[in-house]
């Protein structure tokens, strides 16, 4: 059974830990005390708030489930600890340089970067577009103005760009995109858009190639603790835990 180190304490730390199928949560780490002893004590693990001593714990692969910042800030540490990362604030991967680096370890150190389906469906097929030309790519994500903790009495775009812009505006929205981007091999468009008559948080992903064209439609239910985080991304995080020793590999 692979034995998980898990950076973060909050909502996704939780619903993993309620979860463990195919893998034991061994150790959590959070800079706040309380949340990481409520964490352990949901998951039988022992608590952590300094990294360093959380890195001399026994388990086999990180799983980030904090924050962009803590992705940039540890990811680095758990590569070369010797152990695989899963990095669910996959935003962070937006940073170029900061992506080239950490993939630069990875190979260094034999170790390996997981990224989650997260909150859509398709990344596999996607993943196409590294050898096959992609002449439209966009993504459409609606939400609710809780779930981007604005007002707003009508529906509208709050956001069009591309995927490393909009990350940098929502940090907490919008990992979608950079898992997007990374799939493909290259930068989707994105529209955000907030709806107050969405109890959903819904993407839409338009793509046109070479091998033709698709259109995939998610209508997530939001996290029942965090309006913010789709509960299929945390479902995503699971899935991969369970699968990771698996010997039938699935998809691309």
């Amino acid at each position: 059974m692979i034995t998980v180190g898990l950076l973060g304490c909050g909502n996704i730390g939780h619903i993993i830990a309620k979860n463990q199928k195919g893998f034991s949560i061994t150790a959590v780490y959070d800079q706040i005390q309380k949340r990481a002893d409520e964490l352990a004590s949901a998951s039988g693990a022992l608590a952590f708030t300094d990294f360093t001593t959380f890195l001399k714990a026994d388990f086999e692969i990180v799983v980030e489930a904090a924050s962009v910042a803590a992705a940039h800030e540890y990811g680095e540490a758990v590569l070369r600890s010797g152990r695989n990362i899963v990095v669910m604030s996959v935003g962070a991967l937006s940073d170029a340089s900061f992506c080239d680096s950490l993939v630069s370890i990875a190979r260094e150190m034999g170790k390996k970067i997981y990224i989650p389906s997260g909150a859509v469906m398709g990344l596999d097929n996607i993943k196409v577009g590294q050898i096959s030309g992609i002449t439209n790519f966009l993504l459409r994500t609606t939400k609710s103005p809780a779930s981007l903790r604005i007002e707003s009495t009508e529906r509208r775009m709050i956001f069009s760009g591309k995927a490393n812009e909009c990350i940098r505006n929502y940090p907490k929205n919008v990992n979608v995109s950079e898992a997007l981007t990374l799939a493909a091999g290259r930068e989707v468009d994105v529209e955000l858009w907030v709806d107050p008559d969405e109890d959903r948080n819904t993407h839409e992903i338009f793509i046109e190639g070479e091998f033709g064209d698709a259109y995939i439609r998610v209508r997530n239910v939001p996290s029942p603790d965090n309006p913010s985080t789709s509960y299929l991304a945390a479902l995503s995080i699971l899935t991969l835990l369970h699968n990771l020793d698996n010997p039938l590999v699935i998809g691309t």
